[in-house]
């Protein structure tokens, strides 16, 4: 009997060792004595209880943890805002965090709406509790009912303090937002007092901070030469390697667009374009990105120390910068080259101006340079403010010199002639913008003229380069532009396409450098003015995920994907359509009719299907038009009934086969081959090629002849007149001996020949046969009626001409025969001949006429 209980607890430890159950106080339950068994059937029973797992949390108590987590971030949001009330990167990532918080939040309620749903349905199917006077309900009924109800209370106000946290997140999120932009304005509107003293102390810094730059400068130069030397070298040479193969592919692709053809003396205008656009974006893009891999690599490889790195990032900024301006001004105003040139000015006015541009970009990238040096070794405010004020002079110096050159192109249009000055009114506008800069800078407004100094450079060229790839583009997408194009030349040798084709594609290339231009530019410009990557980033993300129309909400991103697989789904049905009539019907010899049947049936769910997947995954709320859809069922059902009616009509065309694809078929006035059954409406083809195009509905409603309904067996006929003179037994023996030499002639039924009638001038027969294809009944019929006719001459049948027999009395026409006999006198007096002797008293005309459509 006490082997039992230790069977008992041997199997209970190997269960739980498998399992990987950890029990407190095992190791004394294993060393313990042993006991009766009914004392360790207790321990034996609690075993599986204390082994089951937990039970899963319910929606609700997810979404209650949920929006504890979200006020907890909230609460540590609101600090973070208060804290670094000044600091814009930091304020900016808040922002970002904040949006995440809100979408959070909002996800929580999306997600408790389906068992809301649910509890409601459940409600409306149990009723409301009997009145007074009424039946009891089942207790368990009276119990579902209070657990719905109190679950439908709790999600309801869960609900409702996410509405109220999503609310305070949009009002953090907006304070977030005039934070940051009364930021911007107290640091551009900042005055700074300029004096004799403050330009003391800012050459005094500048001294100090020289040195200890020399000396970091230094000190990391030779720690990076004596044990990071390989991996600044590695780092050096994946930098280059990515940026030559970016700088090959454009090449490769872009290669008639990034050099000019010296050869070419009067280049195209579109061929301007393109070159000035794709040569200043392809090449800055190149070194951009040599630029950007150089410092993420160094930076990965612990090349750069913390205090060089800013330095480092700002000196590829300004490299960056500088020949950004550069290829801009080579490509909008080619110095050396006035052929290629986009503007009206001469060569001397388009160096001056050339070189202008450059000294600016050249300042600029100078002040963000030693603006971040100053940052790194912890220079004094005062330095920053005299440099930028340095900067803003000069820029001004330069616009107001610029402003009284001559560069505009001479009358005569030669390009070596001394210029013109510029237009009064741009001249005027330079000066006022460089006189504005130097004054703002001089009354202690540094910042906002360095801003604007800043802008009339790097903006101005990116906004001008985008500009010139817009024209570009809309002068390539010209009707029968693109053609001229190197990539035109090459599509058509590489696709075969024709001209219509081309000119299509140039639409297209158009939108394409639109695009380009666009996505380039405008992120470019946003940073320039002050936007974060993450603002763009944010931005981008509500433009792509949620639009708000009213009160509709649109994903563009939801709406790509749906046109997408919308598209995936047709191209799918229309291989399914082209593989099943192809290889499974063609290959089971399908009639052709049926094959069109399946064809068309099966795209017309494909479409259906894909439109359905397609607007589901855009995100479509089709409740949303179910008003609208209503408001117009009415109007749908009295003004386009007759589709409708058509579209049915097509359905049970395509179901019942009345008729299908290759019958001979007979409508009203319309008799041919049935060539195309589609949604409104079939197609008909006449003997005479002509198309027919007949609405469904008339096809279901009208009565319809059909020759090839069931095969393709039809009779054909031949009708024959003879003389009366001729044999009728030789005559038939004949037509059926010609008949049976016919192959396509069928035996059965035989071929037979009917006596039909005593004709008024002829015996009249008619020869039968039938033919196993309708279609060869013309030619069947031709080919006999040349040999009836070969045979009868040959036999010396005749084949009579119609006759008539006319007869005149004259005693029932006195007037006509008085006339008659007046105008014969005239005439023999006229003419002085002998007239016939009219004193007989009939006269009889027989004349014979060919019949020239008689039958046989």
């Amino acid at each position: 009997m006490r082997l039992r209980p230790i069977l008992l607890r041997t199997i209970l430890l190997l269960t739980l060792a498998v399992a990987g159950a950890h029990f407190k106080g095992a190791a004394a339950f294993a060393q313990e004595p042993q006991a009766p068994a009914a004392a360790q059937a207790p321990a034996a029973a609690q075993a599986p209880a204390a082994a089951q797992a937990p039970l899963a949390d319910t929606p609700f108590d997810q979404a209650t943890k949920e929006i504890d987590k979200a006020k907890v971030q909230l609460t540590a949001l609101q600090d973070g805002v208060k804290q670094n009330a000044d600091n814009d990167d930091a304020l900016v990532g808040l922002a970002t965090k904040a949006d995440e918080l809100s979408r959070a939040v909002i996800t929580i309620s999306v997600n408790l709406r389906p068992r809301f749903d649910q509890i409601k349905n459940r409600l409306a199917e149990i009723g409301d509790p009997p009145k007074d006077g009424q039946p009891p309900e089942a207790e368990i009924v009276t119990q579902e009912r209070n657990a719905l109800a109190a679950e439908r209370a709790q999600i309801n106000a869960l609900t409702g303090d996410a509405e109220n946290l999503s609310i305070t997140v949009t009002k953090l999120v907006n304070e977030i937002t005039e934070m940051r932009r009364r930021l911007f304005a107290d640091t551009l509107l900042r005055r700074t007092e300029i004096s004799v003293s403050v330009l003391d102390d800012a050459g005094s810094a500048f001294v100090h901070e020289a040195r200890e730059f020399s000396q970091a400068l230094s000190s990391w130069a030779a720690f990076v030469w004596k044990f990071k030397r390989f991996p600044m070298f590695a780092a050096i040479f994946l930098s280059l390697a990515s940026a030559l193969i970016l700088l090959s592919g454009s090449y490769r692709l872009f290669g008639s667009y990034l050099r000019r053809d010296e050869a070419v003396e009067n280049p195209s205008y579109i061929g301007r374009l393109s070159i000035a656009f794709w040569s200043t974006l392809i090449r800055t893009l190149a070194l951009s990105v040599l630029l950007v891999t150089s410092f993420f690599f160094l930076n990965s490889f612990n090349v750069l120390r913390p205090d060089i790195a800013p330095v480092i990032g700002a000196l590829f900024g300004a490299i960056g910068l500088v020949y950004f301006v550069g290829r801009f001004v080579n490509a909008i105003f080619a110095p050396n080259e006035p052929h290629w040139r986009l503007v009206r000015l001469s060569n001397r006015g388009a160096r001056s101006i050339g070189y202008c541009l450059l000294a600016m970009a050249i300042v600029n990238a100078l002040d963000y340079l030693f603006g971040t040096i100053g940052e790194a070794m912890g220079s004094p405010l005062v330095l920053t403010v005299v440099r930028s004020l340095i900067a803003a002079l000069i820029i001004g110096l330069i616009l107001i010199a610029v402003s009284f050159g001559k560069p505009m192109l001479a009358k005569n249009g030669d390009p070596d002639a001394p210029g013109r000055h510029w237009p009064r009114g741009m001249a005027i506008i330079l000066r006022v913008i460089g006189a504005g800069l130097i004054l703002t800078a001089l009354t202690g407004y540094v910042g906002l003229a360095r801003f604007v100094a800043t802008q009339l450079i790097i903006t101005g060229a990116v906004v001008v380069t985008m500009y010139v790839g817009l024209l570009s583009g809309k002068a390539i997408s010209r009707q029968e532009s693109f053609g001229d194009t190197f990539f035109a030349r090459f599509l058509t040798r590489r696709f075969k396409l024709g001209p219509v084709a081309i000119d299509q594609a140039g639409l297209v290339v158009g939108l394409a450098i639109y695009a380009v231009a666009l996505l380039v530019g405008i992120p470019l410009i946003l940073l320039l003015w002050g936007f974060h990557v993450q603002d763009l980033q944010l931005l981008a993300y509500r433009l792509f995920t949620e639009v708000r129309l009213g009160g509709i909400s649109i994903s563009l991103l939801g709406i790509c994907t749906g046109i997408l697989l919308f598209a995936g789904v047709y191209l799918l049905t229309r291989w399914l359509q082209r593989w099943l009539d192809g290889n499974v019907m063609a290959r089971s010899h399908v009639d052709l009719g049926v094959r069109n049947s399946v064809k068309t049936g099966i795209g017309y769910l494909g479409v259906g299907i894909a439109a359905i997947i397609g607007v589901s995954a855009a995100g479509i709320d089709l409740s949303s038009f179910a008003l609208v859809a209503s408001a117009l069922s009415v109007g749908i059902g009295f003004g386009l009934q007759n589709i409708v009616s058509n579209f049915v009509s097509g359905l049970i065309l395509l179901v019942e086969r009345p008729f299908k694809v290759g019958d001979h078929v007979v409508s009203g006035t319309a008799e041919g081959i049935v060539k195309r059954i589609s949604v409104r409406a079939t197609e008909i083809e006449t003997f005479r090629k002509q198309s027919i195009i007949v609405p469904n509905s008339e096809l279901i409603n009208g009565l319809v002849g059909n020759w090839t309904h069931r095969n393709k067996i039809g009779r054909s006929e031949i009708p024959v007149s003879v003389a009366y003179n001729a044999d009728p037994q030789q005559v038939m023996d004949i037509l059926l001996e010609l008949t049976a030499k016919i192959p396509l002639v069928m035996r059965n039924p035989e071929p037979h020949v009917e006596f039909l009638r005593f004709g008024p001038y002829s015996l009249d027969f008619e020869l039968r046969f039938f033919l196993a294809d309708m279609g060869d009944g013309m030619a069947v019929r031709n080919n006999l009626r040349i040999e009836i006719l070969k045979r009868f001459k040959a036999e010396g049948i005749e084949i009579p001409l119609p006759q008539t027999d006319l007869t005149i009395h004259r005693e029932a026409r006195p007037a006509l025969v008085d006339a008659g006999r007046d105008l014969a006198n005239e005439q023999e007096n006229s003419a002085d001949t002998p007239m016939e002797e009219e004193e007989q008293p009939v006269r009889q005309l027989r004349s014979k006429t060919a019949d020239g459509n008689r039958k046989g």
